[in-house]
């Protein structure tokens, strides 16, 4: 078994909506990002590949590049998840908390867990986590400058 964690964070900038494991949720402001700016799915590539040794985002998907910007993130995580499958692993749990005022959350936990359960093959809804928190309205994420999100997967050899 292995376990990997992941963190990203994207300052807001520009126009909604803001996307969080390929759901668009309305907001009051996009995010500052070369591909989508998807923070949650982001993170958890990241944990993904840390499970493994296998280097992070910005070595896989490099952000100076032409060739990912305004890349889905949905397609990223396919490609991640690919090399975790080729290693022999799957996923025994995920756990995702994103870190924001603004915008609420809850609602769209449901959709993006479908998501991601469908990307990565999971056997189960129950394997994969979401939740949101505040940061009390302390620091960039208190005052709505931002959102953040880390993620924590663990991994199963087959």
């Amino acid at each position: 078994m292995r376990i990997g964690q992941g963190f990203d964070v994207h300052a807001f900038y520009g126009d909604p909506p803001i996307v969080l494991g390929g759901v668009k949720i309305a907001s009051i402001k996009g995010v500052r990002s070369h591909s989508d700016g998807d923070v949650l799915i982001h993170a958890l590539i990241d944990a993904l590949l840390g499970a493994l040794a296998l280097g992070d985002i910005g070595n896989l998907f490099p952000n100076n590049t032409e060739e990912y910007k305004d890349a889905d993130s949905r397609v990223l995580l396919r490609t991640s998840w690919d090399l975790i499958i080729k290693k022999g692993y799957k996923i025994g749990n995920i756990d995702i908390t994103i870190i924001t005022e603004v915008p609420f959350i809850s609602p769209y936990v449901p959709e993006i867990r479908r998501n991601l359960m469908k990307d990565l093959g999971c056997q189960s809804i129950d394997e994969i986590n979401i939740k949101a928190t505040t940061t009390e309205q302390l620091g960039f994420l208190g005052r709505k400058e931002g959102i953040a999100c880390a993620a924590i997967v663990f991994l199963i050899k087959q």
